[in-house]
């Protein structure tokens, strides 16, 4: 996503072997968080276990505070960072697709391969499914196109959509992900005390 290629730090070849080692550590992390247990994701949605919401706060905080202290000091160029456009309509229906399948099948992506790797049959369904689904998408992508690129955006963030300085922005993020954290808390302890 950084302008390495741009600059001639690294070609494709290179880029895959990053791919690869940057692929096994997240793998790896994963599995170490418990993360490859549908039991463990889906009882986020009942409230009895909301880690998996605190660790993916936690990475959003972490890249956004990371972008923006390197900017601020000079080392990054955001422009140069890319953004993907956003289409909220089709954008918006495939999060409900996702969270359908997360719910039911207790895996997102990520951990759906995760739970495959350690030889979990749920895991090997859930990516099977997951394969099906991408095929399925990809023969039906010449009747779906127009739907796809619908109700386009551009390159949309947070700050140029409410109209607020970017800085501000991050501060208000931080603080929602603070309070997040704390509501998760006080979930997990409410359940834990009428078990």
């Amino acid at each position: 996503m950084a302008p390495f290629y741009r600059f001639g730090f690294f070609g494709d070849d290179t880029s895959l072997v990053f791919a690869f080692i940057i692929g096994i550590g997240f793998g790896f992390f994963l599995e170490r968080a418990g993360f490859g247990s549908a039991t463990k994701l889906a009882s986020q949605f009942y409230g009895h276990d909301l880690t998996v919401f605190k660790v993916m706060f936690t990475a959003i905080i972490t890249a956004m505070l990371g972008l923006f202290w390197l900017a601020w000091l000079g080392v990054l160029d955001l422009s140069r960072v890319l953004v993907l456009p956003t289409y909220l309509t089709p954008q918006l229906i495939g999060g409900l697709v996702f969270g359908a399948g997360f719910v039911s099948g207790g895996y997102c992506p990520g951990t759906c391969a995760v739970a495959a790797a350690t030889g979990k049959m749920d895991g090997w369904i859930h990516l099977g499914g997951m394969l099906a689904g991408i095929l399925v998408f990809g023969e039906l992508f010449p009747v779906l196109s127009s739907f796809y690129a619908s109700s386009p955006m551009g390159e949309a963030t947070l700050d140029q959509y409410f109209g607020l300085p970017y800085g501000a922005t991050v501060f208000l993020v931080v603080l929602l992900a603070l309070l997040g954290f704390y509501a998760a808390e006080r979930i997990e302890k409410k359940f834990q005390t009428a078990q």
